[in-house]
């Protein structure tokens, strides 16, 4: 092929990458050309842009998806806003997330979600699609509207931080996504078996912190897939932490029901042991750990750190397809809630967009997946469930970029967290994968520079 210039000024040219779009099962040495904010061409090219970029020893993937954040705005800014939390993002590999609504006020009205709308237009750095509340209020009480909220760019409905306890409200939510297509993703939490602070078990007795049972969250998967199952709407499980939950949507997708689920990597390479103190990553081959303090409230998140055998049943679940993809569950909050507050009392979440793609690579170089099976789960899977353009690099698609060293080390500092909360117990660990580039519609969003 001649030598050609595009002759735009927007026109870039990513050079010598290692690429991966699993949508084509492309894994191997390659440019990029983008041209207008989408992809033109990906192959060994003869061609010149207006900007060139060197990626010899950098993989480059379809911009990261994550169908799973709080972003604390409205309402919570002292924790999050729109602006750091997709900074956080962009700094992660991500083009993309869904925001959850428990916000103040919370996403239940189409007035919420167009003030939102506004926010992302000014502040984003990449694309936020919110999820609205499934009740007014997240009160577990009336339903929203749920065709109208749809209509006004609503991707999903939940009511995350809390399970919406009547069934009835559920069963009518679940059948409404069969006119609108998007589906309920819920937290499956039964309120009558929480008011812990961890996994209930052997951990929790010896430090005598007060534990929620796995079937808090058993009993109310089982119940949202039955209701799938009636219903014949789309469900999807947010945050699974149980093999027993794993097994129970194995069991419900093979008969049929319209079901998907998700995993947090901190579910996949953390155990319950962290909260007493251990700081060594399970899964992975990588021997470093650190100590850690027994108690770390950064250590305490919903639903909670499990123990080795339910995250080995999370992973089995992820490579046998059972679990259809990887979110982070990113949870700022502010310093008063987590530092220096007792276990029990301390806010539940950790941060997790800047450290989801070094946890996902750690298990690849651990062999459960492969490299391309990692950028399906973090990006070609959430957008070929939601029918979203992106996470692909064929010609005509938006030029939603990830350019990442996975052999860089880099230690997490406080100093260096792009999110504006710290609550993350990786605080001084080294982590291998380094996002360096992050382009949106060929724009670069964030250069680790």
């Amino acid at each position: 092929m001649s030598t050609e210039s595009l002759g735009r000024m927007n026109s870039l040219l990513i050079r010598g990458g290692h690429v991966v779009d699993p949508v084509v099962g492309l894994d191997a040495r390659a440019d990029v050309l983008v041209d207008d904010g989408r992809i033109v061409a990906v192959g060994r090219l003869d061609r010149s842009a207006s900007r060139t970029v060197d990626a010899d020893g950098l993989v480059v993937a379809p911009g990261l998806i994550d169908v799973h954040v709080h972003l604390r705005e409205p309402g919570f800014t002292e924790k999050e806003t729109i602006a750091t939390g997709s900074l956080a993002a962009a700094a992660g590999g991500y083009t993309t997330v869904f925001c959850m609504p428990n916000t103040s006020p919370a996403l239940d009205s189409v007035a919420a979600l167009r003030s939102l709308e506004a926010t992302v237009r000014r502040d984003a750095l990449i694309r936020v699609h919110p999820i609205a509340a499934i009740t007014k209020g997240r009160r577990g009480k009336e339903a929203v509207d749920f065709d109208e909220l749809a209509a006004a760019g609503a991707v999903g409905f939940s009511d995350d931080g809390d399970s919406t306890a009547d069934s009835g409200i559920m069963r009518a939510a679940l059948a409404a996504t069969r006119r609108h297509g998007r589906p309920v993703m819920t937290h499956c939490e039964d309120r009558g078996l929480t008011g812990g602070a961890m996994h209930e078990g052997d951990i929790s007795q010896t430090l005598n912190i007060v534990g929620i049972p796995p079937e808090a969250e058993e009993i109310v998967i089982a119940r949202d897939l039955a209701l799938a199952r009636l219903t014949g709407g789309w469900l999807h499980l947010c945050h699974i932490s149980i093999g027993t939950g794993v097994d129970l949507l194995r069991r419900f997708k093979a008969e049929g029901t319209r079901a998907t689920g998700e995993a947090m990597p901190h579910h996949l390479t953390m155990t319950d042991a962290w909260v007493a103190g251990s700081r060594r990553l399970v899964n992975v081959d990588e021997p470093e750990s650190a100590d850690g303090i027994p108690a770390d409230p950064n250590t305490k998140v919903n639903p909670p750190l499990r123990p080795d055998a339910d995250t080995v049943a999370l992973l089995e679940g992820v490579r046998d397809g059972t679990i259809d993809l990887v979110a982070t569950d990113h949870a700022p909050h502010a310093e008063p809630e987590k530092a220096g507050t007792p276990f029990a009392r301390a806010g539940f979440g950790m941060i997790g967009s800047e450290f989801a793609l070094p946890l996902a690579l750690a298990l690849v170089r651990a062999g459960h997946f492969s490299l391309p099976k990692a950028i399906d789960l973090m990006s070609s899977a959430p957008a070929r469930l939601w029918g979203l353009p992106t996470g692909r690099l064929t010609p005509g698609a938006p030029a939603d970029l990830v350019l990442f060293d996975p052999n860089e080390r880099w230690t997490v500092r406080r100093e260096t967290i792009r999110s504006k909360s710290c609550n993350t117990p990786l605080l001084g660990m080294t982590l291998q994968g380094k996002v360096k580039r992050t382009f949106l519609a060929g724009e670069e969003r964030y250069a680790d520079d």
